[in-house]
């Protein structure tokens, strides 16, 4: 019988020996060089975390200056093509960052921050036919292993992953990764991941509906499963509405970390489901989605803890908290306004309020949370300074202190500033 790690290789084999049903992507390369691009972002970012009903001295602030550097080859002409790449990046602190702790700048041994740092690393590709195999430091866009991008510079994963677009319209991928590198982290492996296998595939049916499923298996840590079904229904030529289903299952192993079971769950037997129903309807400029996210079993939906990637909840309500406590219920009205109807293109506003209850503690079963969520975000759309982005995010967060106290984060208001400077280089 096959067992899970196996899986992904057969099913890229049967995807090779499927004739490609459109253009070979390795036919058409132009070369090493001719097809290579470069680029540096220079970052500018900061995060303050004012922790209410806590001690002083709680509060965390970072303000950081990063250059975030991708080099990426173009592949040799014929059957088989090959290339490299690099990424990484370099970071300063801006100001003395002593109450730094929000993911960002990283501590030494003694606990003080890191006056300046660099990280990164290279690999080397393959492609034959639409397939492409890639070894080395990356970053993941996995909804069961995804890196964390929400911070200063990306969390970095190491070893292989093969994506296949043998099939028209399918995307296939399998991978085996054997390092964690968080954003706020010197080594390359300091989340000490073992060796972790995923695989999945995404399917487009046709311009209205699109299915995937993906799967983690992290050794003598958890097993993961991720499902996402959506639908965009076109109501006119300036109207539409979309619905959205996903969800996870995971089962934790017996050393595995998890962020909120109960001191009497069997270690052997902790698993969690949590899943999420959204409904959006646009209308030209705005969109308003309703959303409703329910968690089930003996422990709520944790990760990162197990270097399964800080950014693994592909779930709509998800801000500056997720909302995926133990037996948690949680409901989201979210309304966007994209200003390029109104004269302002690159412009646009988002503003969200999500409740969350039935959140099951120690000292209590009914413990509630919620989150007032704003966002503006602009994007130069031409000029020299094209590309420019600036986005400026505020959270106000508030929890019950059975939460806060047992598992979670206080009660917090967050701001958050990134400006990014695009350069291409070649």
């Amino acid at each position: 019988m096959l067992n899970v790690p196996k899986l992904p290789l057969v099913l890229f084999i049967q995807t090779l020996l499927v004739s490609p049903a459109f253009a070979s992507e390795q036919s058409e390369s132009k070369g090493f060089v001719e097809d290579a691009n470069g680029s540096i972002l220079f970052r500018t970012g900061f995060i303050d975390r004012d922790k209410k009903n806590v001690a002083p001295g709680v509060d965390t602030r970072s303000s950081v200056q990063s250059a975030i550097v991708n080099l990426d080859s173009g592949f040799t002409q014929g059957t088989v093509g090959f290339g490299a790449g690099v990424v990484g990046d370099f970071s300063f602190k801006l100001g003395d960052n002593k109450h730094s702790g929000n993911q960002m700048v990283p501590r030494d041994s003694n606990g003080n921050p890191y006056d300046q740092w660099t990280r990164g690393g290279g690999y080397v590709k393959a492609r034959v036919s639409n397939t492409t195999l890639v070894y080395g430091t990356q970053v993941l866009d996995i909804p069961v292993l995804a890196s964390n991008t929400a911070r200063m510079v990306p969390e970095y994963f190491t070893g292989t992953l093969l994506t296949s677009h043998e099939i028209k319209n399918l995307e296939v991928i399998a991978g085996e990764f054997t390092k964690d590198q968080m954003s706020d982290q010197i080594a390359t492996d300091q989340n000490h991941l073992k060796r972790a296998y995923v695989w999945g595939a995404k399917y487009k049916f046709n311009d209205q509906f699109n299915a995937s499923y993906y799967g983690l298996d992290s050794k003598d840590k958890l097993q993961r499963h991720y499902a996402d079904l959506n639908y965009k229904l076109p109501l006119s030529d300036k109207s539409s509405l979309t619905y959205d289903l996903s969800g996870y299952h995971t089962k934790w192993d017996r050393d595995a970390a998890t962020s909120s079971s109960k001191p009497d769950v069997d270690l052997s037997k902790r698993s969690n489901n949590i899943w999420a129903f959204s409904t959006t309807y646009n209308q030209g400029a705005h969109s308003v989605m309703l959303a409703y996210q329910q968690s089930t079993g003996n422990t709520g939906y944790a990760y990162g803890e197990n270097a399964d990637g800080f950014q693994s909840i592909y779930l709509p309500n998800s801000y500056l908290s997720d909302f995926n406590g133990r037996g948690e219920k949680s409901a989201q009205v979210q309304y966007n306004l994209d200003f390029a109807t109104y004269g302002i293109p690159g412009l646009s506003w988002t503003s969200a309020y999500v409740y969350g209850w039935d959140i099951n503690t120690v000292t209590d079963n009914n413990a509630k949370e919620r989150e007032f969520f704003n966002q503006l975000k602009y994007t130069v759309q031409s000029g020299f300074a094209k590309g420019v982005n600036l986005r400026v995010r505020n959270s106000i967060y508030r929890t019950d202190h059975a939460y806060s106290s047992d598992y979670y984060m206080p009660s917090t208001n967050e701001w958050r500033i990134f400006l990014d400077i695009p350069v291409k280089l070649f």
